[in-house]
């Protein structure tokens, strides 16, 4: 039996056909498309949405990259269970989405992207926006997804949907190789019919893939575990998307080991236990770098180990340490020399629990060093007499003011580091943080993603002027969509975190912060944020100090839509405690004051990197 549709017909057809079994209850699992109508979908695809929009609604944004982050972090929410598709026309709204795509494929996320393609029959060519290469007819601008997609393709008939669409859930339903899925859509092939088989729409059920560990990898394993001395996990972001909180507790409970975690990992123990002891590595806690320093053995869970978790390799200083990787992929599983354990978070965990003996663990000397963490955080949060407050004490007054279900959102910046430090989470899955490439303009986009898979709770999303800056248009969509987001906009003058890395590197401030500008007449560009949001549909207000900041929270709590909170920072002041060296080159030659310093330091610190894997 056979129906006869159009490829953009069969494409909504087969979407809505995929479902996921979440703990026993049957869901869509695209729940959704974002969609910006131009010349390359809206004549084909986007009439095929126009009709299932009971089954698979579409969303209008603002911007393409925008979107694909919303998507991005919808998903992260759901724990890669339930995601959503980005339709884009030719051109430029497709190549904008493909720093949302290199964004998906770092953080192992998956998102589908269905960008308008030229055409297959070539006979208009070269059609507006087609970016033409005389020595290769068939390269196009799409073509620069490719190395930034988990699977890539492009669809010259309808009927070949049939093999490419089965393909693409596979990735985007692995374990190991999920990320982002780009099929490219040449907009005449999305107007062409073909007798599509019936079979090819009925209703698939995914289910979440449970690795088990090789029985091999598993016993070397344990046995490395009995005879640990010093041994601490770090908890990656695996741990989330495996469901492993619990299991993660019982078995650092079990064997009574300290808990380290990364961005990605962060809130997978809730601050408030007693093994938890904070962030690790450039921006970490003091209590998780002294024990990754000593660790004898290191059980990485769900992470992969990029240069912020490792101190860009110079942080686990044991010389006999040894690195457990349990890791559903072998890829990351190996790095750092590590011995692989390759299986799902959960069942890894849960058969490790069993497999090992009950420890008391040093629990006297984790305690003593979650307390020393905890006066630091307390002094670094503290109100003073600074002229302009910290980005520390902002986020000190946040974490009182939330609730234990309320989201925060960041990315790129100053935020990210001072919130692994400081941030205390009180459930799980309310830290959202786009580390893994640390993109500015994230936020207010993945925020709305984040608000739309979790509407019953408040999400906060936490940007600096000069993320605001670069990617802001969400705002009037979270307002047009009911999406309400509560935006804390913390203005330091330009891009203040930069320009400490820059001031550490090289001893100077240049082109980083307004007040070292670069225009003509010197005069600092004044931004009103208020009103700019109010221009969008939001409430906005200014806290002028941090003592107006709670009651600007509670007033956007209350708030019945999205509400921005203007507050401005020291560009100067960051948290030095805790934290490990991070390995940006200094130059080996320079005339300015304090250069041959700074070389020796970067020298000494290169000295304990482990370059043997």
């Amino acid at each position: 039996m056979t129906v006869r549709l159009t490829a953009g017909e069969a494409l909504a057809k087969f979407l809505i056909a995929q479902k996921v079994n979440v703990d026993g209850t049957i869901l869509p699992m695209f729940t959704g498309v974002f969609a910006i109508f131009g010349h390359g979908n809206v004549a084909g695809f986007g009439e095929a949405l126009s009709r299932v929009q009971e089954d698979l609604p579409t969303y209008r944004a603002h911007n393409e990259q925008a979107m694909a982050h919303a998507a991005i972090a919808y998903a992260k929410t759901k724990r890669r269970r339930q995601m959503m598709a980005c339709t884009t026309s030719v051109g430029p709204g497709a190549t904008n989405m493909i720093t949302a795509a290199a964004l998906a494929h770092v953080n192992r996320l998956p998102v589908l992207l269905l960008p308008g393609d030229t055409f297959a029959n070539r006979r208009p060519d070269p059609v507006l926006q087609q970016i033409e290469n005389p020595q290769n007819p068939i390269e196009v601008a799409n073509d620069c997804f490719k190395p930034v997609s988990r699977y890539f393709d492009r669809i010259t008939r309808p009927e070949q949907l049939i093999t490419s669409l089965p393909q693409a859930m596979r990735v985007l339903t692995c374990p190991e190789n999920c990320g982002p899925a780009t099929i490219c859509l040449p907009q005449d092939v999305q107007a062409e019919a073909y007798d599509f088989p019936e079979v090819f729409f009925k209703e698939t059920v995914h289910h979440l893939r449970r690795q088990p560990p090789d029985a091999f990898e598993f016993e070397r394993a344990v046995a490395i575990l009995k005879k640990a001395k010093k041994p601490m996990i770090v908890a990656g972001g695996g741990i989330r998307y495996s469901a492993a909180e619990a299991a993660l507790t019982e078995f650092a409970e079990h064997c009574g080991l300290p808990v380290a975690e990364t961005q990605a990992g962060k809130g997978s123990l809730s601050w408030a236990h007693p093994l938890n002891v904070g962030g690790i590595g450039v921006t970490g806690t003091s209590a998780a770098n002294a024990f990754a320093a000593e660790a004898d053995v290191v059980l990485a869970v769900g992470t992969r180990l990029a240069d912020f978790t490792t101190g860009s390799r110079s942080l686990f200083q044991n010389p006999d340490v040894e690195i457990i990787n349990l890791n559903v992929g072998a890829f990351d599983a190996i790095k750092h020399r590590s011995l692989p354990l390759v299986t799902d978070a959960r069942t890894g965990l849960i058969a490790l629990k069993a497999a090992l003996p009950k420890k008391a663990g040093p629990k006297a000397i984790i305690e003593e060093r979650r307390n020393a963490w905890s006066q630091t955080t307390e002094k670094v949060t503290a109100e003073d007499t600074h002229q302009l407050p910290s980005d520390a004490q902002i986020l000190g007054v946040l974490n009182r003011a939330v609730d234990a279900n309320d989201t925060i959102v960041a990315a790129a910046g100053g935020l990210p580091g001072e919130l692994h430090k400081l941030w205390q989470v009180k459930s799980p899955g309310t830290y959202h943080l786009e580390y893994g490439f640390s993109c500015m303009g994230y936020e207010i986009a993945g925020g709305l993603g984040v608000k739309m898979a979790t509407p019953s709770s408040d999400v906060f999303v936490l940007v600096g002027d000069g993320s605001y800056l670069m990617m802001n248009s969400e705002i009037s969509t979270s307002v047009m969509m009911g999406q309400k987001l509560i935006i804390i906009l913390v203005d330091n003058g330009g891009f203040g975190c930069i320009n400490r890395l820059q001031g550490s590197t090289t001893g100077t401030s240049f082109n980083n912060l307004f007040e070292k500008g670069t225009r003509i007449d010197g005069e600092r560009p004044v931004i009103d944020f208020v009103a700019h949001a109010r221009s969008m549909g939001a409430l906005a207000e200014k806290a002028e100090t941090l003592a107006d900041l709670p009651a600007a929270v509670a007033r956007a709590k209350a708030a019945p839509k999205t509400a921005v909170i203007v507050i401005d920072a020291d560009p100067a002041i960051s948290t030095e405690d805790g934290g490990n060296w991070w390995d940006v080159p200094v130059v080996e030659h320079s005339d300015s004051e304090g250069a041959s310093e700074r070389l020796a330091h970067y020298q000494t610190q290169k000295g304990k990197q482990k370059i043997d894997g």
